[in-house]
């Protein structure tokens, strides 16, 4: 814990910070103490981001100071606050696709011999740093960022603020991402640099995660600083009182009807990747009226590459997809979303939403061919202006603005509202990838009825989450995945977090946890 007597590494007074008419944060203050994790919780569109984005010289505030170990400071740009020994690793990363994850780490802070860039000296800077916090980064170095998961791609964005040295870390929902064991590893790497000097701000909607690994926790709603607590005198019900003014539920909800025929089939399913590597090998899966079934697996284990051919954005090696008892494999994206297949993709930035469109034409995504939103050939602005106006009312997508760029909106909003159109579509299927990654508990709540709802009205659904907790409430069934194929299929109400946990790393928690036998894997019956 830190000593309150000494001087903050932060501390923010009197912050506001408008868009135009929109007030994202509304005098708030901060003080972040030195060598302490301080945790910044609050629902999507809190001001959690806008502040910190402030803090690291994205934006200028209209009122209000920042002083840095007790010294006033301006920032006009983000290299003005790493200068001052601030880094911020982002929710959405800012990575360059096409080059190295070394070359990425290393951008505008390349070290020199001569003039010339001395890669060697980076990679041994590099291998050192996650030599010494137990990241993998190092076996990627050359690869470039495009074949990368998500999971990596979100380490590459700590390695490459670990690299340039700040002592005043921002993690913007650095979790969202990462599986289980991940996570517990990036809470360790947290803690490890505390105990080295660094003080971190943790933005998280994971308020386990939050009373894990935090020092004090300040909770924002609607702009406002609502308080301040010590991690040790709160607890998860508190602090979602304090961000939502209600009680969450989190209980499974009993079944209110049985499973019917059989809507989405897939047989001997094989997929490669986007290095050509077989990333699915021989899967079959049927998905039934009225029927959730949840896909677990550490990320990388062909998850993405299954879901994109259910979802028609990836073409099939061989074995078939049928929808309804009609051969779909051959058929695109475009036509499964006619046929009545949503999805919600894993990917909000660069699958869901185009991020310079505002909303109406992101509403417009998957519904050209569609009526009421086009006839006879011309498109109806005025029905889609509507639509995107139900979305945002509907799923709570602030600012409640449709006309503004999907760019402006923070990732939890961004998500609501695709999740919003997607389910919008009237579908027989929802494909529903990460569904609530990044959103505020009070989102999360609001998403799982809906799937749930969907379901009891008949709906087959699919979904595929890293979150455990999750993958057990919303599912019928939960099949597990392992190296491209589903090694078991279990009851969500008779196993427990740890057995999935064991059957995620492809061990048999019937078995002391030995390893499972690569014949075993296709016994699975999905």
């Amino acid at each position: 814990m830190t000593d309150d007597t000494q001087t903050p590494a932060v501390r923010l007074e009197g912050i506001t910070k408008r868009f135009g008419d929109v007030v994202a944060n509304d005098d708030v203050d901060l003080s972040v103490g030195k060598g302490s994790i301080h945790a910044l919780v609050g629902e999507n569109g809190s001001g959690k981001t806008t502040l910190m984005s402030v803090l690291y010289g994205l934006y200028d505030q209209n009122a209000g100071t920042i002083s840095i170990d007790g010294e006033s400071r301006t920032f006009d740009r983000p290299r003005d606050a790493m200068d001052a020994g601030v880094g911020m690793i982002h929710q959405h990363f800012q990575l360059v696709e096409p080059m190295t994850v070394l070359q990425n780490i290393i951008l505008g802070h390349e070290p020199t011999d001569n003039g010339l860039v001395n890669e060697s000296a980076a990679r041994e800077n590099i291998e050192e740093i996650c030599s010494r916090y137990d990241f993998e980064v190092d076996q990627h170095l050359d690869t470039p960022i495009r074949d990368l998961d998500l999971g990596v791609r979100q380490r590459v964005e700590i390695v490459k603020s670990l690299y340039r040295g700040a002592e005043i870390l921002i993690f913007d929902e650095p979790t969202a991402v990462l599986t289980p064991q991940e996570v517990d590893r990036l809470l360790e790497v947290m803690e490890a640099l505390t105990a080295t000097g660094s003080s971190l701000i943790f933005i998280t909607h994971k308020l386990d995660e939050a009373l894990a690994v935090a020092d004090q926790i300040t909770v924002l709603r609607d702009g406002e600083a609502v308080g301040t607590v010590n991690a040790d005198d709160t607890s998860e019900q508190e602090l979602a009182r304090m961000m939502v003014d209600q009680e969450i539920l989190s209980d499974r909800r009993p079944r209110e009807t049985e499973s019917g025929e059989p809507v989405l089939e897939a047989t001997k399913l094989r997929v490669r990747g986007n290095r050509g590597l077989e990333q699915v090998r021989g899967i079959d899966l049927t998905v039934r009226e009225s029927e959730i079934l949840g896909i677990a697996g550490v990320q990388g284990n062909g998850q993405s590459e299954l879901i994109g051919a259910l979802a028609g954005g990836r073409s099939v090696e061989s074995g078939t997809v049928q929808f309804h008892n009609r051969d779909i494999t051959e058929t695109n994206r475009r036509q499964r979303i006619e046929s009545g297949i949503a999805y919600i993709p894993e990917d909000r930035q660069t699958e869901g939403l185009v991020q310079d469109y505002d909303l109406v034409h992101n509403a417009l995504l998957g519904n050209q061919t569609i009526e009421p939103y086009t006839s006879h050939g011309f498109l109806d602005w005025r029905a889609i202006r509507d639509h995107a106006e139900e979305i945002v009312q509907d799923y709570d997508v602030q600012p409640q603005n449709p006309t503004i760029k999907a760019s402006s909106l923070s990732g939890g909003n961004q998500q609501k509202f695709i999740v919003g159109r997607e389910i919008e579509h009237d579908p027989d299927v929802v494909i529903a990838s990460h569904p609530t990654r990044g959103v505020d508990i009070g989102s999360i709540e609001s998403i799982h009825e809906r799937l749930v709802s969907l379901r009891d009205d008949g709906l087959a659904i699919v979904v595929v989450s890293s979150k455990l907790d999750e993958i057990q409430k919303l599912s019928d069934r939960i099949a597990v995945m392992y190296e491209g194929e589903f090694i078991d299929t279990v009851d969500p109400n008779n196993v427990t977090e740890e057995e999935l946990g064991l059957l995620m790393a492809g061990h048999d928690p019937d078995e002391d946890g030995k390893p499972i036998e690569q014949s075993q894997q296709s016994e699975a019956e999905i």
